[in-house]
């Protein structure tokens, strides 16, 4: 409960929709913005190659607010049973705002429509591990430098089954 004369403010929920081709500059735009302390420049080539040929298939995502694209994340599935966040960020100015939650609980929900998923998969890097230890993930391994100079490759799981 909170004190008398306070109230909790909630994130607005802003829309979620798929991926269109149309949306490709404004993706990158959000990538270029968080680049180099989320995303190694050398990713930038990957992400255009995702963008143009495998985002339809991966589920990708976007969340508009005010009729622009803030944040944009997808999710892979393997027939192992395992599903991937792939992509995920927000855009710079707007971090904090709860935009990331809910980016990510709308990859959580993809993933649960599909029954054979077990457990979502991620790699991140030190500047989000505690983001998605919030929301359950746990570490299954580091390496230092891994994404780049200064971005750890941190894996995490988070089993399903134990929603």
């Amino acid at each position: 409960m909170n004190p008398p004369g306070t109230a909790t403010t909630r994130a607005p929920v802003h829309d979620v929709r798929a991926y269109r081709a149309a949306d490709a500059a404004a993706c990158l735009a959000l990538f270029d913005g968080n680049t180099p302390d989320y995303f190694a420049p050398g990713e930038r080539a990957d992400f255009t190659r995702f963008l143009d040929a495998l985002a339809g298939e991966h589920g990708y995502l976007v969340i508009e607010a005010a009729g622009r694209i803030v944040a944009c994340g997808g999710l892979t599935l393997s027939p192992d049973g395992t599903a991937g966040f792939c992509w995920g960020m927000v855009a710079r100015q707007r971090q904090r705002q709860g935009l990331g939650r809910q980016l990510a609980l709308a990859r959580l929900q993809q993933a649960r429509q599909h029954p054979q998923v077990r457990q979502v998969v991620l790699s991140t890097s030190q500047h989000t591990e505690a983001f998605y230890a919030g929301l359950g993930f746990r570490v299954t391994g580091r390496v230092a430098n891994g994404h780049g100079p200064g971005l750890d490759a941190v894996d995490m799981v988070l089993l399903l089954d134990e929603r």
